[in-house]
């Protein structure tokens, strides 16, 4: 008994043993993989700093052939290269068993070792030619992100900024062609792309360089993905040449709209199934189910987007939040965040609803926002732009050569380029024609070969490309996109000035901030067409949207006592009493108000006073109906309003991302 006793002490201590041995090692584990994960995102943060420092040399020196982004890539191959080549870090695979028959590859693997359970993730899919390496595989993989990074964390960003910072003049004057451009174009382009990328897989298949199966879907998905273009790079060199205004809204229009349109347009590809066993032959019935796909997400993101905006707007008024700007900022940041993930989260898209969230807060929101939020929701989200994408740019190049699953076809990649540049053509210069048609200011030649030349690959068609690679045809449609993207940016981007030289494009022609009086009249006459060429429907919904909706959600335009029919008013009353204007007076005028005396606040024919008491008068019709067209050519063109203040007025900007246009009309008189 004594002897059992003694070994079952020696055998229970021998267990514990093991057991504080296995702890030990499993925390050096752990912290050595913390270590590796420093280092992995250290590599990151240096590739960016190292960008904004060759940023600063390039502009320092007026060095406009290669752009940040382009910068970016090049600087992600160079450690990619080293990562693959140059590094080696060896993974201790004593304990690792190298095969383990299953008939599935589950998630998540629960292993029983000698009565404990351990659990392992999945990692990815590792090719036959790289199994006896699976030692150096670890540092590669550890610079790969998970695909949902891009969406959920570094795409909000980018595309909310792109809606945040949208010029509205320019935006609604070509409004028509934009859409035209957006929705019709990169449709178009997705079916041209599709049909020529079908046939050379035939050619491929045919030919035994096929070595996997890829359908005419697949095309498809291909086609949409790349038929998002982020033309960046061009967009960057417009602004800094000050390129023909137009031209920049028509690029930067269509490039904001299209990825939005791209990304529903390829969930709604993958979303077709025909019924029976194959699901990749044609079906009227699935295909008609697809395009309702494809309006239902749409306009259910576009719904949720313009409603959080609106949302944001309300509590932004109706609280003093503008009283603690920190707050007020952090509301309004994470509002906006938060939509992208609603509409996920609801089977929406995304990008589509925080893109209108973003148009949302700049028209409605950004009015009731303090001074200092409105300076710093700006700053912030040009901040956030900036670093996400030259990451996403940074990691383009890195992944050339960190990616496990590459898949370079020669003769795919050849087609690839040949379908690109023929969707964009038929994308371009068709619509083009049409749209002339109706068009005063006509379309120029030269302009659309610079929108063709334009139109640049980038982030969102990278996002989409890497969001699927589990098979065959999204890994080589991810590789081709690689080279896409590189092409554009490189090619395309670097070549913007030469293009502008060739085609004689004016440069350094900023309307905005003409001085002679000329040239000013001549604005005043341009303003006076964009009335005439403006959409019917636009119109009607600038009406709608002067007298009705900002009043109530900003407390700017006429007040709804003037507008409203006779039979509400008293809740036209009650939204335009002395509480209503408080917060627009508080501080935002705080500094002009010399004394007590009156103030006239007047919207076209229209004025509104208020005394020393704080009472709130109105004159002018009685009824308005409808804004006048001066009122439409003013919010087009620089939407300010003006402060009239015993003899003297002021014009007070109220978006300072339009500046005004000069005027003979206003100024300061005393």
């Amino acid at each position: 008994i004594c002897r059992l006793y003694l070994f079952v002490c020696r055998a229970t201590s021998s267990r514990e043993e093991d057991s504080a041995m296995e702890n030990i090692v499993t925390e050096k584990k752990a912290e050595e993989s913390h270590r590796q994960d420093s280092a992995d995102l250290l590599i990151f943060i240096m590739l960016l700093t190292l960008t904004i420092l060759t940023i600063w040399l390039f502009k320092h020196r007026r060095f406009r052939f290669l752009h940040e982004t382009g910068l970016a890539m090049i600087y992600g191959l160079i450690v990619g290269v080293i990562l693959r080549y140059g590094i080696h870090v060896p993974r201790d695979i004593s304990n690792v068993t190298m095969s383990c028959h299953v008939n599935a590859s589950p998630a998540t693997l629960l292993v029983n070792v000698s009565g404990k359970f351990y659990e392992y993730t999945l990692k990815g899919e590792i090719s036959a030619n790289e199994v006896n390496d699976v030692q150096d595989n670890e540092m590669l993989r550890k610079v790969t992100f998970d695909p949902e990074v891009f969406f959920n964390i570094l795409l909000p960003p980018i595309i909310f900024h792109a809606g945040y910072s949208l010029k509205r003049r320019h935006f609604f004057r070509n409004m028509g062609s934009i859409l035209a451009y957006a929705f019709l174009g990169t449709v178009i382009s997705c079916f041209i792309i599709g049909l020529l990328m079908y046939g050379c897989v035939m050619l491929m298949k045919q030919m035994g360089q096929l070595g996997g199966d890829f359908f005419f879907t697949d095309c498809l998905f291909f086609g949409a993905i790349v038929s998002a273009t982020d033309p960046v790079t061009v967009l960057a060199i417009f602004n800094e040449l000050q390129v023909d205004v137009d031209l920049y809204a028509l690029l930067f229009g269509e490039s904001v709209l299209n990825d939005a349109v791209a990304v529903v347009l390829s969930s709604s590809i993958v979303a077709y199934q025909p019924q029976g066993d194959n699901s990749h032959t044609f079906e009227v019935m699935a295909m008609l189910k697809s395009f309702g796909i494809f309006l239902g997400v749409f306009s259910g993101s576009f719904a949720l987007g313009v409603a959080t905006g609106v949302v944001t707007a309300l509590i932004s008024f109706f609280t003093k939040l503008r009283d603690f700007q920190l707050l007020e900022t952090a509301l309004f940041f994470l509002m906006s965040w938060s939509t992208f993930l609603l509409a996920e989260a609801c089977g929406f898209t995304g990008v589509v609803a925080v893109l209108f969230c973003g148009i949302t807060q700049a028209h409605y929101t950004f009015n009731n926002l303090s001074p200092e939020s409105q300076d710093r929701t700006k700053q912030l989200f040009e901040l956030l732009n900036f670093l996400a994408e030259n990451f996403i740019f940074s990691y383009m190049g890195l992944t050339l050569f960190t990616f496990q699953n590459h898949v370079f076809n020669p003769m795919f990649i050849i087609g690839a380029f040949i379908a690109v540049f023929l969707g964009r053509a038929a994308n371009i210069y068709p619509l083009s024609f049409l749209l002339n048609l109706g068009r005063r200011n006509k379309i120029r030649s030269n302009f659309q070969h610079m929108m063709m030349f334009a139109g640049l690959r980038g982030a969102m068609t990278f996002a989409l490309s890497i969001r699927d690679t589990a098979t065959y045809a999204r890994q080589m449609m991810f590789s081709t996109t690689l080279l896409v993207v590189f092409f554009t940016v490189w090619i395309c981007g670097g070549g913007t000035t030469q293009m502008l030289s060739c085609q004689r494009i004016r440069v350094g022609v900023d309307s905005d901030q003409d001085n002679s009086v000329s040239v000013a009249i001549a604005e005043g006459s341009e303003r006076r067409s964009t009335k005439q060429e403006s959409a019917w429907l636009f119109r009607i919904w600038y009406n709608f949207d002067h007298n009705y909706l900002k009043p109530i959600l900003t407390h700017s335009g006429p007040p709804l006592t003037a507008t409203l029919p006779p039979c509400c008013g008293p809740l036209a009353r009650f939204l335009t009493s002395p509480q209503a204007y408080e917060c627009q007076l508080k501080d935002d005028d705080s500094d002009l108000i010399l004394t007590d005396g009156d103030i006239n606040l007047t919207y076209g024919d229209i004025t509104v006073s208020t005394d020393a008491s704080g009472a709130h008068t109105s004159s002018g019709p009685a009824f308005a109906g409808a804004a006048t067209s001066d009122d439409l050519d003013r919010e087009l063109a620089y939407g300010d309003h003006e402060l009239v203040m015993r003899g003297t007025r002021l014009v007070l900007p109220m978006d300072d991302s339009e500046p005004p246009f000069p005027d003979p009309r206003h100024g300061l008189r005393m």
